[in-house]
């Protein structure tokens, strides 16, 4: 399994018993309410809405409150900016924010803090993006559809380029341009995702020791608690020691 589905697989198996897993209903709320704006309320005319709205399904957000994250756009004055920050954590692994912001200069300054405090430094704009492609992840749960033979064919006619199954998920890689038809193939087929993202993927990763690695994921979770970050990726190789360890803290 890629370092990559390893990092989601623990991430899925801690937010499953996160206590802040309304932090996760905030910022789907975040991203729908944006995307309502931007684009309108209307989902079959707004793919940003219709991304977020099936994401949100995806956890499970009742529809009251998916009605009125979008309700809101409309009497929402705030003016949401979208962020990027490029950065390094302990032991140089690179690491790329995304957030969505009213305020920059709190976002800037706590984004800032977070990084010098747990030993990183930040970049300038570019410093690290050309570590990462920007690919498309479905997670989707393993159901009789998914062990069907033919879904397999069905994803790679689509433009899977990666499908690995671990802890009852399927996760779906796919390149950016075919994000859309593995989408429409998996509507067409009943299936519905937990998730479906575009996601900055590192085309390489590093190795460190386990305490040190650590230190980066403390890094990564203390933005990815902060009300205005949305998404963070990072090249740090998930080994099997590390996720040994990590399951063992939890």
């Amino acid at each position: 399994m890629s370092g990559h589905s390893k990092w989601s697989t623990i991430k899925r198996k801690k937010g499953a018993l996160d206590a802040k897993r309304s932090k996760i209903f905030s910022k789907l709320s975040k991203e729908i309410t944006v995307a309502a704006k931007m684009g309108g309320s209307d989902i079959d005319a707004n793919s940003r809405l219709r991304l977020a709205v099936q994401n949100a399904k995806g956890q499970n957000m009742s529809k009251d409150v998916i009605e009125r994250a979008i309700n809101k756009a409309e009497k929402d004055t705030s003016n949401f900016e979208e962020m990027t920050f490029e950065g390094y954590g302990p032991g140089g692994i690179a690491i790329f924010v995304e957030c969505l912001s009213d305020n920059n200069n709190r976002t800037v300054g706590n984004v800032r803090s977070y990084f010098t405090k747990h030993n990183g430094h930040l970049g300038t704009n570019g410093s690290v993006a050309f570590l990462f492609d920007s690919k498309g992840v479905f997670v989707i749960p393993v159901s009789a559809k998914t062990h069907a033979e033919e879904f397999e064919l069905e994803m790679i006619e689509a433009g899977a380029e990666e499908m690995e199954e671990s802890d009852g998920f399927i996760e779906v890689t796919s390149a950016m341009e075919d994000f859309g038809s593995i989408s429409k193939k998996l509507e067409e087929l009943g299936i519905e995702a937990e998730s479906q993202e575009l996601q900055r993927i590192p085309n390489t990763t590093n190795a460190l020791d386990v305490e040190e690695a650590k230190k980066v994921l403390r890094l990564v979770e203390r933005l990815e608690e902060d009300d205005d970050v949305q998404n963070v990726y990072h090249a740090l190789e998930i080994t099997p020691e590390l996720e040994t360890a990590l399951e063992e803290d939890n």
